[in-house]
């Protein structure tokens, strides 16, 4: 019987938690041990139980998922990690690069990206558990994703940019001066949050908004949007 690989899930958000489970559920070789829905949490499972691998929010309520690398890497080294996370900010894209994080999913998270991602750090794995000499393909098959990566591929256009709702964001957000969040944005324009946040991602993408963590007395650090030149 093939070894399980076993995932740890810190995520905050309880229902993207279960979807990651029931994702995990439909591919053979990997076993969730535990879900974790703050960074004090995820810390209990890391030194306890030392995971395969970690699917990683950074949007936690007490803490960033970044600050948990340095202990990831501490007190579990063989640990791997990959971000899923609707954090674009390049400090955080940066971190996770020089960390060594297997990748870095952006949401809005499907099936296909998802298990591409699992199956292809399942497929490294494999090559890294071999004896001896490895062959110069498989070599180069460990490093094979530098520009096809999320990191870089979710920049361009995502599907489900309607043109008439983009210029309805747009348009209101010229409006706003001292920045929105997806929740206010969604409200405002009448579409869900997880919507208003793929639009404002896109335009962060295309440099016309730039996100913000704003941190308040109390609770998890709000992701603000303010315009640049609309």
């Amino acid at each position: 019987m093939t070894e399980q690989i076993e995932i740890l899930i810190i995520e905050d958000d309880k229902r993207i938690s279960d979807i990651h489970r029931r994702f995990i559920e439909k591919l053979d070789g990997f076993q969730v041990i535990g879900a974790a829905n703050t960074a004090e949490e995820a810390k209990d499972w890391i030194l306890s139980y030392k995971p395969d691998l970690i699917l990683l929010d950074v949007y936690l309520p007490d803490a960033l998922g970044t600050d948990l690398l340095a202990i990831i890497q501490s007190h579990s080294p063989e640990t791997d990690i990959i971000f899923i996370t609707a954090a674009a900010e390049s400090e955080i894209v940066k971190k996770a690069f020089r960390s060594g994080v297997a990748d870095y999913i952006l949401k809005p998270l499907t099936f296909e990206k998802f298990k591409e991602s699992l199956l292809g750090y399942k497929s490294k794995r494999e090559i890294l558990a071999a004896e001896g000499s490895v062959e110069e393909d498989l070599i180069k098959s460990l490093w094979n994703n530098t520009m096809s990566s999320p990191i870089f591929s979710e920049i361009t256009p995502p599907k489900g940019i309607d043109p008439i709702t983009k210029e309805k964001v747009v348009d209101y957000i010229k409006k706003i001066e001292d920045g929105i969040t997806a929740e206010s944005l969604g409200g405002a324009v009448g579409i869900s949050r997880s919507t208003a946040r793929r639009y404002l991602e896109y335009l962060a993408s295309e440099k016309l908004v730039y996100a913000e963590l704003i941190y308040g007395t109390v609770g998890r650090p709000e992701r603000r949007y303010f315009t640049k030149s609309l």
